[in-house]
């Protein structure tokens, strides 16, 4: 009958070998001679053969699927992050399931109820906080959660980030080496543990040189808020207006770049360095050049994936992890 569903025990009888034969070659870890391997890999791709998996994961515990929860993906950063992460858990014989959720409190609870329903081996939060019945809801199903690129006082959880205090830190020794005296922080969202510790860092660069901020403002993570804050900081007299920018991301900080060169007609870096952070690709770019802290993704995905499946096999506890990146020197900032 055409669009027949073939059967594990079709695929058993063209191998030569039992059923159970079949199940063990399609499940990971499981073992069998690489002879019978060999025939009942050929016996499928003959017949058009794909095991279920959702059925498997019944039968082993393991679902072998992976619940990515990512809050947004304007900002560059996350695309290469959501696919280094992929290939880093396909590579390990896990999947993802993406999933997208913003900051509210509704649509997290929302989501981690769907991936709890599908039965995830574990979890991965990229940029996104969830709440401690949420946690212990995980916690209760044995399902552990890694926080990527975002940080929560909470034993439970694992979390790798850079190194965000000194990464704010190193940003504004730099403006200030540099002979700057007017900087202005538009920081990252504060409600996130990331937009805190590079605020921190900065504020504590700028204390250690007797230096205060022209400003500290809370870009949002939104480059329509970065850029309207940039048109609010170069009202007034000119000795009021910064001389350098560090912003607390490079999402925002193309918007700030944009709003100086092309709103208010000032060059960057002749008039106003900025100083980003992330290392996106776009930052590389000859239109943006940007000098920007690097969030070193390739480790912290390294860190991630090695964390999670070190809980899902037993053999890891919840750790925090943070990782240092450099300053990446380009245009967009006077050296001295």
């Amino acid at each position: 009958m055409a669009n027949e569903k073939v059967t594990s025990a079709q695929v058993a009888a063209l191998a030569g070998v039992s059923q159970s034969a079949v199940s063990r070659v399609f499940t990971p870890g499981a073992s069998a001679s690489r002879k019978t391997a060999e025939r009942v890999r050929a016996a499928a791709e003959a017949l058009g053969y794909r095991p279920n998996a959702l059925a498997r994961g019944l039968i082993t515990g393991r679902t072998r699927m992976i619940g990515l929860i990512v809050a947004y993906l304007d900002n560059q950063f996350y695309p290469v992050a959501l696919e280094l992460l992929s290939r880093a858990l396909q590579e390990k014989g896990y999947h993802i399931l993406v999933f997208m959720a913003g900051n509210s409190t509704e649509k997290i609870s929302e989501v981690m109820g769907e991936l709890l329903d599908y039965q995830v081996d574990g979890i991965i939060t990229a940029s996104v906080a969830i709440s401690n019945d949420l946690t212990s809801r995980c916690a209760a199903a044995g399902i552990p959660v890694v926080m990527f690129n975002r940080g929560q006082d909470d034993v439970r959880l694992s979390e790798v980030t850079s190194d965000n205090v000194s990464g704010g830190r190193r940003a504004a020794e730099f403006l200030l080496q540099a002979g700057h005296r007017r900087i202005a922080h538009v920081m990252g969202w504060q409600g996130s543990s990331t937009g805190r510790d590079r605020a921190e860092g900065f504020r504590q660069a700028m204390d250690a040189a007797g230096q205060k901020p022209v400003a500290l403002i809370d870009g949002m993570y939104s480059r329509e808020t970065a850029a309207a804050v940039t048109q609010d900081l170069f009202t007034g007299s000119d000795p009021a207006r910064p001389d350098a920018i560090f912003v607390g991301n490079d999402h925002m900080a193309f918007a700030v770049m944009d709003t100086l060169r092309f709103d208010l007609g000032l060059t960057v870096p002749g008039d106003v360095s900025v100083v980003g952070y992330d290392d996106v690709p776009l930052a590389a770019w000859p239109a943006y050049d940007l000098t920007t802290i690097r969030q070193p993704v390739r480790r912290m995905v390294d860190a991630t994936v090695d964390a999670l499946i070190a809980q899902i096999e037993g053999d890891g506890v919840p750790r925090k992890l943070q990782i240092d990146g450099p300053l990446i020197i380009r245009g967009s900032a006077r050296i001295g």
